[in-house]
């Protein structure tokens, strides 16, 4: 069996990938902080921090996917931004050493990255894995984290660089977030609603990152974010409908999503369409192309 090593395995997305993997016949193995959770993968203790990685854990490995990332939902004190980029820069720098001196060489490495590589704006631009990256903080979190996967062509791999719009997902993730004022019946849009939303059902994001593992000719940065361009706005009351629920708020003025959530507030209040085509030209086809068939599906 071909084994695929994931960091991050235990987040939403890696769960659901490692369990599907397992089930087409890979060997999966994962990296982890600590062993004290529970898991039905054989897994290393990693410590990039510290520059400890638990003996074996580079061996054999065909595929590399590195899902590692401290949550960006948290307060952005200044602190906690030095942990969002260390988190994904650092340790892939790490694990990239760490292959360099083993002589280890995956036919492929697949890394996440995020839409906020184009920045948090409110435009009516469509962005392509053409345009350079925003010089705001996520454009250069999201820069740095592709240029370290970058690295790994010296070893003569294949690089992916999975730029990840939002994930919508029955339990957990920022749906449970986006969910909860309007199942307290005081939802409303934010700001003025007219922001852009991307957003990427979970089995497809799943399903890009197979198909990046088993088609070779999957090579550099992609957009995962579905083709369905909605508003914060068209979010609101599409979530509402769903739950049956009613909005009469008025929108929620932006200085007081800023008073709450400081720096942080633009992943509300801004957002711009994300193009699709890349992906799509080159054969995958979206489950969930338009919002109502996502939100039936994990409501």
């Amino acid at each position: 069996m071909k084994k695929i090593l994931i960091s991050g395995a235990t987040g939403l997305v890696g769960k659901k990938l490692s369990r599907k993997l397992h089930e087409r016949g890979y060997k999966v193995e994962i990296l982890v902080r600590s062993k004290s959770k529970k898991t039905d993968f054989k897994s290393y203790i990693w410590d990039y921090e510290n520059g400890f990685l638990e003996d074996g854990a580079l061996d054999n490995t065909y595929i590399f996917i590195h899902l590692a990332g401290a949550p960006i939902s948290k307060r952005w004190t200044k602190a906690y931004k030095k942990e969002i980029y260390k988190s994904r820069v650092d340790s892939a720098q790490f694990i990239y050493e760490k292959m360099l001196e083993k002589d280890i060489h995956p036919e492929a490495v697949i890394s996440s990255s995020a839409v906020g590589f184009y920045g948090q704006i409110t435009s009516e631009h469509i962005f392509s894995e053409d345009n350079s990256p925003a010089e705001d903080f996520l454009g250069g979190v999201c820069r740095d984290w592709e240029l370290k996967a970058l690295q790994f062509e010296n070893l003569g791999s294949r690089v992916v660089r999975i730029r990840t719009a939002t994930v919508l997902s029955e339990k957990g993730g920022a749906l449970e977030v986006l969910r909860k004022p309007v199942d307290l019946n005081i939802g409303s849009p934010l700001g003025t609603g007219k922001q852009y939303f991307p957003w990427i059902h979970i089995d497809d994001l799943v399903n890009i990152y197979f198909k990046a593992i088993e088609d070779v000719s999957i090579n550099g940065a992609y957009n995962a974010s579905a083709p369905d361009f909605v508003t914060n706005e068209i979010l609101t009351k599409k979530l509402a409908s769903h739950l049956n629920k009613k909005l009469f708020l008025p929108n929620i003025p932006k200085f007081v999503i800023k008073t709450i959530l400081g720096e942080m507030s633009v992943l509300a209040l801004e957002g711009s369409r994300i193009s699709s085509r890349k992906i799509e030209n080159s054969g995958f086809n979206f489950k969930y192309n338009n919002l109502d068939l996502a939100l039936s599906d994990v409501l």
